[in-house]
């Protein structure tokens, strides 16, 4: 490994150190949900909201923008000590909108019983689903492969890879492709296990019926400011 201060290190192995806590944080709450007790509930109502989210911008004078996505908004009512309580939180996963919005407001419609786990010592604090969505931990794992690689390209570099590549090739000058084509080949291979995961995990949706509202072609024009030749004799 090259001789780089401890603070470089730091730096580059941030973002897989973020991925780690953020994840050590989610099972911590999963478990501490575990010992809600769980009272009746009904829902009450079920539709899709639309919520202004805070999203990172480079081109923002803040660094930030907010972006209005779709939320399902499942509310239900559940009753601790003789109180009537409310609340509208799905589960203890974070969600970010615009994902299975259709899906959950299928499987919580209005008038549906429901389990409700709460917190003892703050009975508004409840949750109906209390466990991490499926396949997380395999998803933290990719990710943390990836920024891993990443990481080792950054600190060893292309050229010790190449190095140690063409010691061991007949022909040193192909250690390059050799070198490209395997990165290439790895993270082909990450892509198709995240698609492969994404389409087992949607083997399991719900169905509901649609109806469709719109079909049609859309036609879109791109205005490009090209630069015109100028005639002999312009400035």
């Amino acid at each position: 490994m090259p001789d780089l201060s401890w603070f470089v290190y730091a730096m580059l192995l941030a973002p897989l150190g973020l991925i780690l806590v953020a994840a050590a944080y989610k099972t911590l709450q999963v478990r501490a949900a575990r010992d809600w007790p769980s009272t009746p509930g009904k829902v009450v109502t079920s539709n899709s909201e639309l919520r202004e989210i805070k999203v990172l911008d480079d081109n923002s004078e803040n660094g930030h923008r907010f972006e209005p996505r779709n939320f399902a908004n499942i509310a239900y009512e559940y009753s601790v000590s003789g109180q009537t309580l409310s609340s509208n939180r799905l589960s203890i996963g974070e969600d970010r909108g615009n994902f299975q919005v259709a899906e959950t407001i299928a499987r919580y419609p209005v008038g549906t019983a429901v389990t409700v786990y709460y917190n003892s010592l703050h009975p508004r604090e409840a949750v109906l689903e209390r466990d991490l969505p499926k396949g997380l931990w395999g998803c933290l794992g990719i990710g943390a492969a990836i920024v891993l690689v990443i990481v080792f390209g950054a600190v060893i570099g292309l050229h010790r890879i190449s190095e140690f590549v063409s010691a061991r090739l007949a022909d040193p000058q192909m250690s390059v492709p050799v070198v490209a084509l395997a990165a290439f080949g790895l993270a082909a291979a990450l892509f198709a296990l995240v698609l492969r995961r994404q389409s087992a995990l949607a083997k399991n949706w719900p169905v509901v019926s649609g109806i469709i509202k719109l079909s049609g072609l859309e036609e879109y024009r791109a205005a490009l400011a090209a630069r015109q030749p100028k005639a002999d004799g312009e400035m």
